[in-house]
């Protein structure tokens, strides 16, 4: 084989990324998205977008995604490669400068499937042999108003809280005892649970709905049961967070939340409501399923 030129897009040169013939088993192709610079509408910027080229033909492909007002990627969401190309596939993702982490989207029965649990498969073996390591799958989720509006409990009470210090503590509780594998592996590194809790404050703040969004929820007793986050992320309106602390466990109280947290989003005027939890939270799937939010893709994340 002839060897690979790996390099960035420009905006000019951008309509390469489509001369790769898209999935329609995985990825975010497969569920109707396309690539697009921002010039052009879209959300990807062509530097943050590189190609392998092979004799001047796309044989891998890659694009890095970020925020409107975000000044460096945050998340590896598109990756591919041509068929036989798993190599060239992993060989750009070792020598393009990103360092975040990879979201592959699936459809919820990718299992099932052996062409698609194939394709995924083939793109989390090119994503390791890179470096990256699995980390957890997730469920995602989808209310829409044709779902119906839970009932609300009526065990606990929830106010906003504006002092970003008393949120901070909370998820400091939070987080202490999680199953959530993205704040353990924050807890593992050297910032300890300060920088689970930062973590998740800054994720709060980098979402562009309100700051009085954000809502503690309160027992009878006057005790702290746990946090809720409406809020919009760059793709629409979501489940921004839900955390029981410790003490407040064992009670079904992740339901209320999140029963909470969408009925305030659907009396803003959502009409759908995406919320995600790793597969092995189950007592936030069980939440979900009993809230009727409904499992629409899974994705898996290396980083």
């Amino acid at each position: 084989m002839t060897d690979l030129v790996i390099r960035a897009l420009s905006e000019s040169d951008a309509k390469l990324f489509d001369s790769l013939q898209d999935s329609d088993l995985v990825g975010r192709a497969a569920f109707g998205h396309r690539y697009a610079t921002v010039l052009s509408g879209g959300e990807y910027r062509p530097e943050w977008t590189w190609v392998a080229l092979r004799d001047g033909t796309v044989v891998a492909r890659a694009a890095w995604w970020a925020g409107p007002e975000d000044t460096e990627p945050v998340l590896l969401n598109w990756f591919d490669f041509a068929d036989g190309e798993d190599e060239a596939g992993a060989e750009l993702l070792r020598r393009a400068p990103f360092h975040v982490e990879y979201e592959l989207i699936l459809p919820a029965d990718w299992r099932e499937v052996p062409a698609v649990t194939a394709a995924a498969e083939a793109r989390i073996a090119a994503a390791t042999a890179s470096g990256l390591k699995p980390l957890v799958e997730r469920y995602r989720y989808l209310w829409t108003p044709d779902d119906g509006l839970p009932e609300r409990p009526g065990r606990l009470t929830f106010r906003p809280e504006p002092d970003d210090a008393v949120i901070l503590e909370v998820l400091r509780r939070v987080h202490s005892v999680t199953l959530d594998a993205h704040a353990r592996k924050a807890i593992e590194g050297p910032g300890g649970l300060e920088a689970a809790a930062q973590e998740e404050l800054d994720f709060f703040h980098w979402c562009p709905s309100p700051r009085s969004w954000w809502q503690l929820a309160y027992t009878a007793d006057g005790a702290v049961a746990g946090i809720h986050v409406p809020a919009h992320n760059p793709s629409g309106p979501c489940v921004g967070f839900i955390g029981v602390v410790p003490e407040a466990r064992g009670h079904g109280y992740g339901y209320d939340l999140l029963v909470e947290c969408t009925h305030f989003l659907a009396e803003r005027g959502a009409e759908f409501i995406a919320g995600a939890t790793d597969r092995g939270n189950l007592p936030m799937a069980v939440a979900f399923a009993r809230a009727g939010h409904r499992i629409t893709q899974e994705r898996v994340h290396l980083v």
